[in-house]
């Protein structure tokens, strides 16, 4: 008992379970929306790597002419990559052929003597430059190329995802900044509460000629530490429960991005810690700065 009473007298020593509870759930919520971005980042990316051109060729060119043209795109600054390779690629008339075949089930090889199908390079278009105008004048750029027939690309769709990305973008961007304010104000009041009980212990501090710096020191290393701890419980949790979707949801392992996924792990850690100081700050220097007949 006698134990109990000096801990509670003892400057910074005051019960941090529900700091550390409230703090840890405040900082998964977080970590869950960065979660989802990183998925909805990578979902993106994996659907520009899909936006392509496709370059029809003349009729009847020359082996040599289609390497020269197939050279010449790819010194383009706008080629993006697929799978960490040049995102360009050879397609045959007979191969044009043979998937239309295998696609639709119907031969027109049996009443056309001749192909209509044509050589053609299929490119992936750098994020960059795809926008419709970029697209556009890309589209010209090419088709100026000598051998080049056509070129063509699905120009609804670009405009379609570029729309949609602008008002996810606006959507996530308010829901973060409400997310951040939400829980700013709640590890704030948490710790407020949390270091009510010790305002006399802090009066007496400064009766007895305790600097500031003094008092504030127990009350912000137990404040870091403790942030910081959070913000590893948070990263532990949300780890495991990243990992077990991985096992239980076809495709999901497919948006994971390890470096962002590490990055925002520490981001936790760190804004753990420097929320519970700030916030250990703010309340300290209140009660340090009220008169006496205001702390009761």
């Amino acid at each position: 008992m006698a134990q109990s009473s000096r801990q509670k007298k003892t400057l910074g020593h005051f019960k941090f379970g529900s700091v550390l509870f409230s703090t840890t759930l405040s900082l998964l919520i977080v970590g869950l929306f960065g979660v989802i971005l990183i998925q909805a980042r990578s979902l993106t990316k994996m659907i520009r790597e899909n936006i392509e051109m496709q370059i029809f060729l003349e009729k009847d060119l020359e082996e040599s002419e289609l390497k020269k043209i197939g050279q010449n795109l790819a010194g383009r600054p706008f080629i993006g990559f697929k799978s960490d390779s040049v995102g360009i690629r050879f397609i045959s008339d007979e191969e044009a052929a043979a998937t239309f075949i295998e696609s639709t089930g119907e031969d027109f090889t049996k009443f056309l003597e001749d192909n209509p199908l044509r050589d053609s390079y299929v490119l992936a278009v750098a994020e960059e430059f795809q926008t419709s105008e970029q697209l556009a004048e890309i589209a010209k750029e090419l088709e100026a190329i000598p051998g080049v027939f056509e070129v063509s690309y699905m120009t609804d769709l670009v405009d379609s995802i570029n729309k949609n990305l602008i008002k996810i973008s606006l959507v996530l961007g308010g829901f973060i900044m409400i997310l951040i304010i939400t829980v700013v104000m709640l590890i704030n009041n948490t710790i407020r509460l949390a270091l009510f009980s010790q305002r006399f212990l802090i009066r007496s501090m400064q009766l007895v000629g305790a600097t500031r710096a003094f008092i504030r020191k127990p009350f912000l290393v137990r404040a870091w530490f403790f942030g910081m701890l959070s913000g590893a419980l948070a990263s532990g949790i949300l780890f495991g429960l990243v990992e077990y979707t991985k096992a239980n949801i076809e495709g999901f392992s497919a948006l994971q991005n390890i470096e962002l996924m590490l990055i925002l792990f520490g981001v936790l850690v760190v804004v753990g810690g420097v929320l519970s100081l700030l916030s250990t700050l703010r309340a300290v220097n209140k009660y340090l700065n009220m008169s006496l007949d205001e702390l009761y």
